[in-house]
């Protein structure tokens, strides 16, 4: 993978995943526009092996998830040549994959390598950044006390450097001022 033209292909494959009810997956459309078919034609193929798509690799996003990916940036693009009776299928890892052999295209198979590269990547990202997360989270409870300790410490240290006014003495003997103080 050190072509930079694998490269680019998997930065571009790595933006049309996205995440619906917590799952990684490609909508039909972009499948469809990867592997270098008609949408219609990747949806045939995969009513007519509704065996290879069980629920986990392949799903029929609602129309509340339609509207969410609609609202959001990173699903931008046109819906106006899709019958909007037939909401879009969402693809996983597994069913992308499967979408590659149910075509049986040597594009879907060429590219079916850089789909699987592109959800590893993402899914190499995704640990990364919990791991990440969590290591902050450690280091913020190991460190929350240490605000009021240094706090502490500051204060001490200005004491330090402004130290109290000593009483000062008289010039002289001073003795019998008191003594007649007492009196």
């Amino acid at each position: 993978m050190t072509n930079r033209t694998d490269l680019v292909a998997l930065e571009r494959i790595s933006r049309t995943i996205l995440v619906v009810r917590g799952r990684r997956v490609m909508l039909d459309r972009e499948l469809a526009a990867l592997y270098g078919v008609a949408t219609k034609r990747l949806n045939e193929q995969a009513k007519r092996n509704t065996e290879r798509f069980p629920l986990d690799f392949m799903f029929r996003l609602t129309r509340a998830d339609t509207e969410a990916l609609n609202r959001s940036r990173f699903a931008t693009g046109s819906q106006k040549h899709r019958d909007p009776r037939f909401p879009p299928f969402a693809f996983t890892e597994h069913g992308a994959i499967m979408a590659a052999t149910v075509l049986n295209s040597p594009r879907a198979v060429e590219m079916s390598v850089y789909v699987v590269r592109a959800f590893v990547k993402l899914r190499g990202l995704l640990t990364s950044n919990t791991a990440l997360a969590r290591k902050l989270d450690e280091l913020e409870r190991k460190y929350q006390h240490h605000d009021e300790a240094i706090t502490a410490i500051l204060s001490a240290i200005r004491g330090l450097t402004n130290p109290p006014h000593p009483k000062r003495r008289g010039i002289g003997f001073t003795a019998d001022l008191e003594v007649r103080d007492k009196q």
